[in-house]
This record gives C-alpha cells, sequence and structure tokens, in this order.
C-alpha cells in the first residue's frame, strides 16, 4: 500500500536526513511532498514553504527539532493524517499527546529505517 508522505523540514542539501528519506520515499513507491523553510526541488519533488494545502496526507514524517514544531500543530491536525512520524532528535511529547487526542498514531522511529526494514 503506498501511503502519501508529507515530509516536514525538507532541504535540498542532499546529506540532511529530510533529503534521503524523500528520496527514498520515492525508491519505494510512495507519493511524497514536502515544506521546509527554503523552496527547492529533490529530484521531481518540490519543497514548498509555508502551510500549503495538500490533499489524502496518509503520513508526516517529521524532520524538524521540537522547538520548531508548535508553529505546525495545527497545521498537521488540520490534514488529518494518519500517522506522525518522529524520526529521532524530533521527539516532542506535547506534540505526540496531542496527536494522539486527535486520533493520529505517532510513532518514534526512522523513516530510512522503516522503510529498509518493511514497517513504513
Amino acid at each position: 500500500m503506498t501511503k502519501k508522505t508529507l515530509v516536514i523540514g525538507g532541504s535540498i542539501k542532499p546529506e540532511r536526513y529530510s533529503n534521503k528519506a524523500i528520496k527514498k520515499l520515492r525508491r519505494y513507491g510512495h507519493p511524497v511532498v514536502s515544506i521546509g523553510l527554503k523552496s527547492g526541488e529533490v529530484e521531481d519533488i518540490n519543497i514548498e514553504t509555508g502551510f500549503p494545502d495538500f490533499e489524502e496526507i496518509h503520513t508526516v514524517t517529521l524532520y524538524l527539532g521540537p522547538k520548531n514544531q508548535p508553529q505546525y500543530y495545527d497545521y498537521v491536525f488540520g490534514l488529518h493524517p494518519k500517522c506522525i512520524i518522529f524520526n529521532p532528535g524530533t521527539e516532542n511529547p506535547e506534540f505526540e499527546k496531542l496527536a494522539n487526542e486527535n486520533g493520529i498514531e505517532t510513532i518514534e522511529h526512522c523513516t530510512l529505517i522503516m522503510l529498509g526494514e518493511g514497517s513504513f
């Protein structure tokens, strides 16, 4: 099953994990959209800025530290994802609690590893 995924914290820099995740999600056949501080492109995926109105997001995967996440809470909840992945360094008990209260599953894991082991 493909899962349309929003990568928050997307970067055009190839050494960034968000960049690697965008590429790997695509290789595994998942539709990907991304937002970041700067617009750009990773392969054929546009990294947008702001709060675009994406539709049918299944999974949100975070590449932002906890202190930069609060501005995205309402935005993410408005997208009605089924799941939020908190990659290493992005764990945020407040965001996780609010997500669970909104009926959203939360996972503390690495998107890249999940894809590799088949648990994504």
